[in-house]
């Protein structure tokens, strides 16, 4: 009696359980190597941009634009500068006997121009196109930029001497609907029209510059800029520099979406578009090298035209059938006659006339006839053709 055995089962190899491990290692570090692939190109590309632009006219900025050099200059000649961002700092700030620079009256609203005004002390307000709510009785107007001596008693002007004030110009208002100071100046005229006003109201002085460029870093040294930028900021020990940003609450309102979504965002936005469409790109089906694979059946030529037939004789498709072998002989004749895909019929009957010896018609017959009317029409269309194309080739 024999006694069957049972062979234990093998142990699994070390190979067998690394495979799952091994797997997903290979599922994940292309993710892995994209998501590092975007972050260093998004870190590049922030290191690449370099520092914000600075405002124009900010006091600390040495940028061309900027008004680093004036604050500088003023601050030797004995002047305390501040700088304020908001109209909430500037009313906590200022005080009557300070000089309140504006540098961009048009980003404040009417609210904002009433509690600067409000505030008593002397204002300076560059290129305003709406000086009525600092000095009433003005209108202001576009000039040719050019440079003109002051024309006036001003002190600050007559000291500097020749300027370029700006493109803005200011002109009483001609509806006289406001009564001007008895002390106003009107220095840089051409044509009626002042680059600069001064006027002493309620007890201080109101002052129009058509131009904000003066200012800058890059124009400070042009002509006597500099020595009217000294005489107009200068005139009080104390200058309130007003630098409205978007931190400045009207400000922010009229700006749009797009202004007040930090750069940042927008460059996390395209780092992930950017992510996202490499993972598509490697998720995506690849077409990859054609397959040869064994037909489980081989049909031969023969046979897939015989079945053809028959599916035409079963149906009565004498015409088709026709058409298919006309079409056909059509096709090898014109590549026989060097013809081109395609040729018109009365081009193909010319050429297969020629090299044959039917009559012209019957040739027509042949090639662009009618349907046959019965199974042995077919046939002997069939033969016809066979024989015209063998007739054509020979000769």
């Amino acid at each position: 009696m024999s006694t069957a055995t049972t062979a234990p089962a093998e142990a699994p190899t070390t190979s067998s359980l690394a495979t799952p491990a091994a797997q997903r290692w290979r599922s994940v570090k292309t993710p892995i190597a994209v998501a590092l692939l975007v972050l260093l190109a998004g870190t590049v590309l922030v290191l690449s941009r370099g520092p914000a632009p600075a405002s124009r006219l900010d006091p600390r900025s040495p940028a061309p634009s900027g008004g680093r050099a004036v604050a500088e200059l003023l601050r030797r000649a004995g002047v305390q500068v501040d700088l304020v961002t908001t109209t909430a700092a500037l009313v906590a700030t200022a005080r009557p006997g300070d000089t309140v620079l504006v540098t961009d009256p048009g980003l404040l609203g009417p609210a904002q121009v009433r509690d600067t005004v409000a505030l008593g002390t002397d204002l300076v307000v560059l290129a305003s196109t709406d000086p009525a709510g600092y000095l009433p009785g003005f209108v202001a107007e576009p000039q040719q930029a050019d440079v003109r001596a002051p024309a006036c008693s001003l002190a600050p002007a007559a000291r500097s001497g020749r300027s370029d004030a700006g493109v803005i110009g200011y002109r009483p208002d001609p509806t006289g609907a406001a009564v001007l100071p008895l002390d106003t100046q009107l220095c840089y005229p051409a044509d009626g029209v002042a680059s600069l006003v001064q006027a002493t109201t309620g007890g201080r002085a109101v002052t129009l510059v058509g131009s904000a460029a003066i200012l800058t870093n890059d124009r400070l040294d042009d002509q006597g800029d500099a020595a009217l930028a000294l005489g107009l900021l200068g005139a009080r020990p104390r200058l309130v520099w007003y630098l409205p940003t978007a931190g400045d609450g009207p400000v922010t309102a009229r700006r749009t979406f797009y202004d007040l979504v930090p750069d940042g965002v927008w460059w996390g936005l395209g780092e992930g578009l950017v992510a996202l469409l490499l993972l598509v790109l490697w998720r995506a089906r690849r077409l990859g090298p054609l397959v040869v694979e064994p037909l489980p059946v081989v049909v031969r030529a023969a046979e897939a035209v015989e079945g053809r037939a028959r599916l035409y004789r079963r149906t009565g498709a004498r015409g088709p059938a026709a058409d298919a072998l006309r079409t056909g002989v059509r096709r090898r004749l014109g590549t026989a006659l060097g013809l081109t895909l395609g040729a018109a019929p009365p081009t193909v009957l010319a050429a297969v006339g020629a090299r044959s010896r039917l009559d012209p018609g019957r040739v027509r017959d042949l090639l662009y006839g009618a349907a046959p009317v019965d199974d042995a029409a077919l046939v002997r269309l069939a033969d016809a053709l066979d024989a015209l194309e063998k007739e054509v080739r020979r000769s």
